[in-house]
């Protein structure tokens, strides 16, 4: 989606007339955008951590109960959800423009626009520019974009410590863990579980602290100010970026953010192409959307805003990375496009059943959840290889609809599941299943071989337990009876038992039965009519014996 080479010194790509590239989607094996396990093994093993899913369900369920009271205070809530999709869907058919009009207007605030066209560029910009500031060190304020393309651990190779100021953010990263949620990080973790992370790992910390919320905070609090005091660079990302005047934005709820775009001499935005709005007017439908959906709060506890550089006030160097990592292709995609107006809420893990209960590190991307099982397919691919774990993403779903109506801008994440299940279908080439659906097609088109196959499924009924279950499988079907149990055959199909005696007496009577319940039915219906014909009759005679006397009183 750049328009034009990008700042990192790579090479450029050339396309010829009538011979377009395809938009590369971000490299494989970088970035946090690709797991080491496919989708359905990850979650087997998550869903043995009884402690995950008490605190899963926890916090989910207080979340959605909150966001449905706010939501229903609103009566153009519906409306609100309308205007966001709408402004986004016109922001990705003019993205390129708005890019633009972007960079000039943040150039012309005296700040830097760099081009990124993958995670690796991105974290190359990120690396020098903080090189030379001459620190080793920066703050950040908590930012999916560099989770996605691994910016802490690029810096870390570089000699750069980043320190995590968003509290949840900063208990992930003192855990040397992951976040499993896309607004709650540490979503997954109970205070007691807090309590001895803190213990462990901040320097200095009260060995006898307790695990009442207050009293974490104070010592996430001690820990942080002096980081804040004393940290020259500072990295975000943003939730919104506008195009009409160059300005970002960051929503949090804690102020460790605000701290962060406020105190350094360097700020470095990293923003994904996609987080832009056409006009500064839209923030009024953003900044209703968003916190509803993704806290329950009316709104956000801090917004902070910034365009460029204020002499005297605030960072006095502004650089802005405009991140692409595979939005490009997505944006290719005309039906996958959508996911890209996600304003990173939340809303649809919060209702999501699957996630409630594997949590958010078996996706094995920085989004996980609904609408991380279709941006991470889109973003990174999921055919690259031949088990790629991107590729279960897309069936990660009961496909029950709950994320389409939590979404803000209803993004219809069902529909795109079940096309990126179609587009992972058309590339897998020839498998097992579907040369079984094949063959099923085959036998079901055929009446003649379609009754010889269901004679020669009673020999299945002796590999049945007591209980009448076939509990294993041959290969290919051993994918379905390792996770249920399948009924052992009939000893009779339902074909043989309509063409004996049996099935016809019981037809017979099933006929005599529903012809006898439609005379009932019919009698009672005329007994109501003739009944309510009275009354019709009885009421005219009232309404006339009145305007009678109507007129005499007059």
């Amino acid at each position: 989606m750049s328009p034009r080479t990008s700042q990192a010194d790579a090479p450029a790509r050339t396309t010829y007339l009538g011979m377009p590239t395809v938009p590369p989607r971000s490299p494989y094996g970088t970035g946090n955008l690709r797991g080491d396990r496919k989708f359905p093994r990850a979650a087997h093993d998550e869903l043995r951590n009884d402690q995950l899913r008490r605190n899963l369900g926890k916090a989910t369920h207080t979340i959605r109960a909150k966001r449905l009271a706010v939501t229903g205070e609103l009566p153009d809530w519906e409306a609100l959800r309308d205007a966001g999709s709408a402004i986004k869907t016109d922001t990705m058919n003019r993205l390129p423009e708005l890019l633009e009009q972007l960079e000039a207007k943040v150039t012309e605030a005296g700040g830097t626009v760099h081009w990124a066209r993958d995670g690796a560029e991105a974290n190359d910009i990120v690396t020098r520019l903080v090189q030379q500031t001459g620190s080793d060190e920066v703050i950040k304020v908590k930012s999916m974009a560099t989770q996605e393309i691994g910016l802490n651990e690029h810096l870390a190779e570089q000699g750069i410590k980043a320190h995590e100021t968003d509290l949840a953010e900063l208990i992930v990263q003192l855990a040397d863990d992951k976040p499993s949620h896309i607004l709650v990080p540490a979503i997954h973790r109970n205070r007691d579980e807090i309590r001895e992370i803190f213990r462990d790992r901040i320097p200095g910390v009260d060995p006898d602290l307790d695990s009442v919320p207050a009293h974490l905070a104070a010592a996430a609090r001690a820990y942080l100010r002096e980081k804040f005091l004393t940290t020259p660079v500072a990295v975000s990302g943003a939730n919104f970026g506008i195009a009409e005047t160059g300005t970002l934005s960051v929503v949090e709820s804690e102020g460790n953010g605000r701290m962060c775009l406020t105190l350094p001499d360097t700020l470095i935005t990293v923003m994904g192409i996609e987080k832009i709005l056409p006009r500064f007017a839209d923030l009024e439908v953003f900044l209703q959307l968003l916190p509803r959906s993704s806290t329950g709060e009316r709104m956000n506890p801090y917004t902070s805003m910034w365009t460029g550089v204020t002499p005297g006030d605030g960072p006095q160097n502004f650089h802005l990375v405009l991140l692409d990592n595979g939005r490009t292709a997505a944006l290719a995609d005309k039906i996958g496009r959508q996911a890209l107006n996600c304003i990173r809420c939340s809303a649809c893990l919060n209702v999501c059943p699957v996630y409630e209960r594997a949590g958010g590190h078996a996706y094995g991307s920085t989004y996980p959840g609904p609408i991380g099982a279709v941006l991470t397919p889109q973003l990174a691919g999921m055919d690259v290889s031949s088990d790629d774990p991107n590729s279960s993403l897309p069936y990660a779903s009961t496909l029950c609809g709950a994320c389409y109506d939590a979404c803000p801008v209803k993004i219809d994440i069902p529909s795109l599941l079940v096309e990126l299940r179609h587009q992972h279908t058309e590339a897998a080439g020839t498998t097992a299943e579907q040369l079984a659906m094949k063959a099923a097609a085959a036998v079901m088109g055929r009446p003649g071989v379609y009754r010889a196959a269901q004679k020669a499924s009673g020999l299945g009924r002796a590999l049945a337990g007591r209980d009448g279950r076939i509990s294993h499988l041959p290969p290919p079907f051993n994918g379905w009876s390792d996770t249920r149990d399948t009924p052992a055959p009939p000893k009779q199909t339902f074909r043989a038992w309509l063409a004996s005696e049996e099935g016809a007496k019981t037809m017979r009577a099933a006929a005599k039965e529903g012809r006898e319940a439609l005379r009932t039915t019919t009698a009672e219906e005329g007994a109501r009519g003739r009944s309510a014909g009275a009354h019709a009759e009885d009421a005219a005679g009232s309404r006339a014996d009145g305007d009678v006397h109507d007129e005499e009183e007059q």
